[in-house]
């Protein structure tokens, strides 16, 4: 299996872990009616030309607004779709693209110096309430009307482990690993604002790495949001592995640069 059936069975695999999926000839759509405003979970997929667009368009728009969900597609091989894109701009939907970076952990686990002031606890029903605290304070998330719900399903499904840092004693950055057969992905790495700039996403990879090791998985991916991102990411071991060009079209709401602040 090549490397982009790799991540697409991966992600599938994460997105069916909070949404509904159904395969259509077109593509796929994803929906949750109990979380109308986490775009991730309800949104229309399409990687080819559809061979009646206008049909595919009028089918999504139905569907989302029979649930009350904004329509939304998320958009793959950009370059092909450059038609369907100024379709759907006519129909009124906002569009934005962008670069989706992944990278890949060497396999190694970075060497960090220990620091006493810092302790990393998998996230469990003691800790849970302080997890999800840190975790609703993170505008990229998508705030607390999101966050919420999106971290108490995560919780309850065997296939992701949380971990929660503190700070002398201040919980203040978490991480997740998501594990889908002997793959994993590192999702949710975030710090509130006012412990920024201390090194603990580091910390939180390297934990995140020795789970990894224990699991014996085969690989390991992180996607960060923006080339800075990146940078911060390849200091822990982990590298570029492929760049693909998406493009994100909505009818309503903001869009996703605007919410990561890319």
């Amino acid at each position: 299996m090549n490397v982009v059936k790799q991540l697409e069975e991966l992600n599938y695999a994460l997105l069916q872990s909070f949404s509904t999926r159904l395969d259509k000839p077109w593509g796929v759509m994803f929906w949750n009616e109990d979380q109308p405003d986490y775009y991730d979970a309800n949104h229309a997929r399409v990687s080819e030309l559809p061979e009646k667009p206008e049909k595919v368009i009028d089918e999504v728009i139905s569907f989302y607004e029979q649930i009350q969900v904004t329509p939304r597609f998320y958009l793959y091989n950009i370059e092909s779709l450059t038609s369907f894109i100024d379709l759907l701009i006519e129909k009124g939907f906002q569009y934005e693209d962008f670069p989706e970076l992944i990278q890949q952990w060497d396999g190694d686990v970075t060497p960090l110096s220990v620091n006493e002031k810092i302790t990393i606890e998998k996230v469990t029903a003691t800790n849970y309430a302080e997890a999800v605290e840190v975790e609703c304070q993170i505008e990229e998330f998508g705030g607390r009307s999101v966050r919420e719900k999106a971290f108490e399903t995560e919780f309850n499904d065997k296939r992701y482990t949380h971990f929660l840092l503190s700070y002398d004693g201040k919980p203040c950055s978490t991480a997740c690993l998501f594990v889908h057969g002997d793959q994993g992905r590192v999702e949710s790495v975030a710090t509130i604002e006012a412990y920024r700039g201390k090194g603990l996403v580091g910390l939180l990879l390297q934990r995140i790495q020795q789970e990894a090791q224990t699991l014996q998985l085969e690989k390991l991916w992180i996607y960060p949001i923006t080339e800075r991102v990146e940078k911060v990411y390849s200091r822990y071991g982990f590298t570029k592995a492929l760049t693909l060009q998406t493009g994100h079209a909505f009818l309503g709401g903001k869009g996703i640069k605007e919410i990561q602040g890319r």
